[in-house]
This record gives C-alpha cells, sequence and structure tokens, in this order.
C-alpha cells in the first residue's frame, strides 16, 4: 500500500512555512484572482515566488486553486494568468469551470490539471468523463461514502488520482454550490466572497403576524439550523486508503497558522504510525483526536464517509469549542546566551505551565518560561501585547517554528 499525500491550506506565506515544516506533502493556495477565498490573504506574484521555493527546497508540491465558476469577465486574459503561474513554478491547477478547464488546456497544456470538489464529482461516469478532459486528479465530492468512493476507484483507470477532504470545516450546500450568499448579501460563494450566512442565527416567522420572530431552539446558545460540524477522519485513515484515496486534503486557508501547523502534524504522524505498524496508530487514535481538538473547531462529524452509519453532516451551532490559545511561536535561538526568540500571540507570563509542539518531535512537551526579556534585553514577567517579540529562557530546547500554547482559561 502507498503512502497517502497529506495535502494542506496555506492562506498565506507564513502558513505555507507551518504547514511543510510540520510535514504536509503538498499545499494549495489561491492567487489574486479566480479561487474560492477571496477574503483569505492569498499570495502576491512575489509571495508565490517566495512560497514555491521554500515549497520545492522541501520537497513539497504547489497547487494553485483557480476554482471559481467563471463569468466572462474572469476569462479575460486568463491564458496570460495562467502561462505565469507555470512560468513559476506551480505544480497544478484545481479548477471547476469547463470553460477555465478549456483556457488552461490551451494556454498551460503540460500543466497538471486537478478537478476542484466544486464540480461535484459523485460517480466513476463522471470521473471517467473528466480524466478524458485532460483532469490528472479527482477532489471528490464531499457527499460520498467510503464504499462509494471504492467503486470510483475500481471503475475509473489507475493514471486518474482521487483525493478526498479528510478535516475542517463543511459547507451545507452540494460540495460548496450555494447560493444563499449571493441571495442575502449580494456576494457571490462560487466567486470567492462567500460570507457564511448559514452560521448567522434564524428564527420563524408566520405569514400573519411578520413582526413576530419565533425561535428555533436546539440548544441553550442559540439556533444555527443550516451549520455542519467540522470534519475530523483522523481516526479513519485505514478506511481511507482502503477506498483508493491518494491524497489527504486538510480545509482551512483562513484558519490560524497555529491551526495549520497543529492540525498538519497530527495527521503527519497519523499515517506515518500507520505505516510503521497499523497496531500502533490503533492504540494513539485517543492522542490524535486530541490534538487536533486542541485547535479552535465545532464539534467533529465523519460526514458521509461512514453512510448510514455515520452520523452524516449534522446541522447545529456555529459556536467554536477553544480549549487551548496560541501564545508564540518560535524564531530562532542564540546558542552562546541559551535564549530562545520568540513572536508573541496572545497573553502569557513566566512560569506559567506551557506546552510546546516542535515539528521535529512527536507529541508534545511541557515547558515553562524561566526568564523573559524585551527586544532591548530589558527584564519582563508577563507579555500582554500580541506580535512583540520577546528574548526568553526555557526549559527545553525549541527550534525555528516550534509552537507554544496554553490551556485556555
Amino acid at each position: 500500500m502507498k503512502k497517502p499525500e497529506l495535502l494542506a491550506p496555506a492562506g498565506d506565506l507564513e502558513k505555507l512555512k507551518f504547514a511543510i515544516t510540520y510535514g504536509a506533502d503538498a499545499v494549495y493556495f489561491g492567487g489574486h484572482s479566480l479561487g474560492l477565498r477571496a477574503k483569505a490573504k492569498n499570495f502576491t506574484t512575489e509571495e508565490m515566488v517566495e512560497g514555491i521555493k521554500f515549497a520545492h527546497d522541501n520537497s513539497c508540491r504547489v497547487f494553485v486553486t483557480v476554482n471559481v465558476l467563471a463569468h466572462n469577465d474572469d476569462l479575460i486574459d486568463i491564458g496570460g494568468y495562467l502561462r505565469s503561474l507555470q512560468e513559476i513554478g506551480v505544480d497544478a491547477l484545481i479548477i471547476s469551470d469547463p470553460g477555465i478547464l478549456e483556457a488552461a488546456k490551451e494556454a498551460v497544456p503540460e500543466m497538471e490539471l486537478h478537478l476542484s470538489t466544486q464540480a461535484n464529482c459523485t460517480n466513476y461516469k463522471s470521473a471517467s468523463f473528466w480524466h478524458k478532459q485532460g483532469i490528472k486528479r479527482i477532489v471528490l465530492a464531499r457527499e460520498l461514502s467510503f464504499n462509494e468512493i471504492k467503486e470510483i476507484r475500481d471503475k475509473t483507470p489507475k493514471t486518474l488520482e482521487l483525493e478526498s477532504f479528510v478535516h475542517g470545516a463543511m459547507c451545507m450546500s452540494y460540495s460548496g454550490r450555494c447560493l444563499l450568499s449571493n441571495y442575502i448579501t449580494d456576494r457571490d460563494s462560487n466567486r470567492g466572497a462567500c460570507s457564511q450566512p448559514c452560521r448567522w442565527k434564524y428564527g420563524l416567522v408566520e405569514e400573519s403576524r411578520p413582526d413576530e420572530v419565533f425561535p428555533v431552539f436546539e440548544d441553550d446558545r442559540g439556533t444555527f439550523i443550516l451549520n455542519s460540524k467540522d470534519l475530523c477522519l483522523i481516526g479513519h485513515i485505514p478506511a481511507l486508503l482502503n477506498s483508493g484515496v491518494e491524497s489527504l486534503k486538510i480545509e482551512g486557508r483562513m484558519k490560524t497558522a497555529y491551526y495549520t501547523g497543529v492540525t498538519v502534524k497530527a495527521y503527519r504522524e497519523a499515517i506515518d504510525d500507520f505505516f510503521t505498524d497499523p497496531e500502533l496508530y490503533k492504540s494513539k487514535i485517543d492522542y490524535y483526536m486530541s490534538e487536533v481538538s486542541k485547535c479552535s473547531h465545532r464539534s467533529f462529524t465523519t460526514g458521509f464517509y461512514l453512510g448510514n452509519e455515520g452520523n452524516r453532516q449534522k446541522y447545529e451551532t456555529s459556536s467554536y469549542i477553544r480549549n487551548y490559545d496560541f501564545v508564540a511561536v518560535v524564531l530562532g535561538r542564540d546558542e552562546e546566551s541559551g535564549l530562545t526568540f520568540i513572536e508573541q500571540r496572545n497573553k502569557f507570563i513566566c512560569g506559567e505551565g506551557l506546552e510546546i509542539i516542535s515539528p521535529n518531535k512527536h507529541g508534545f512537551e511541557t515547558v515553562k518560561i524561566t526568564e523573559m526579556y524585551n527586544e532591548q534585553m530589558v527584564r519582563v514577567c508577563e507579555a500582554p501585547h500580541p506580535q512583540q517579540r520577546l528574548w526568553v529562557r526555557l526549559d527545553e530546547e525549541a527550534v525555528e517554528f516550534s509552537m507554544i500554547r496554553k490551556q485556555y482559561s
């Protein structure tokens, strides 16, 4: 059995570096146009060049989203944009619109093309059709079960790769094809500007009493009848591999660098442990679940993957579960003094119990900061202002990109 690719989101250059440092085999991000995360920072051409170099230097591939459902004005100079992506070394394009697919085949005929989940590929005939059109990889619709994916794998050419989402936010609409945002806020979700009205609170209005709003109580936090839980399949790696999926995709370009690093690390360890010894993987599932739960998240679901046996795509609360704060990232270390240079992300104080997650170590370690100095080397006791940089003495060594967190209170 071949080890699958672990594909991670890269909402900006920092997140790209976190994803790769913590074990991603490939990353995906959007450029300045034609992607479905218009509110993410996305990448300038200069940032793309730097990110691609960092990725390729670390044996990591780079995929760029051009997956809007295009209108005529989206096609203006699309050939030039796609050629520019090829010239700077992008490894593949993620496409959903047949018009953009045609433009790509004309402008960059040698580029690898992936079909976005937005194209709603749910069966083997559709998968084979897209493969004949030049698609090398299908990002399968999120509404499929393991059994359906297995049948698609068995009935399509082996030259066609299959990719599935395994973690992150889920859309209440069919693989993201939704017009609710367009209707309510005039922001086109299929062109990257979704306002996420499915996460808002709603009530019922009776026709003869239009001024009275009746809440639909689902829990003590409010009514969220369109919300989905977050997807998490870290406890189902064997089933994913047995179904024939070759790339495991994490959602979250608009989430934090901490989310990116922690989630990628957990899935990296889970995949590697399974290939080392399936029993080792099985024994550590609670640990993997604990780790991904230390990022801000909604309640988890297995979505449609288990068919009628699963809890499907439940629509409940948009409230996040938050148990940990990301308090600092390590920037470097001064060997002579033994001090570690950090950038603060949340408040913490000297002597406080913390956890440190390092890209070169499994698991995490408990750590304390015993001394702390500002950039002018004046000793301080607490760090109340996010984004300031500090020199600290840790009772454990830490390398660049290590993340420090504390239990949320």
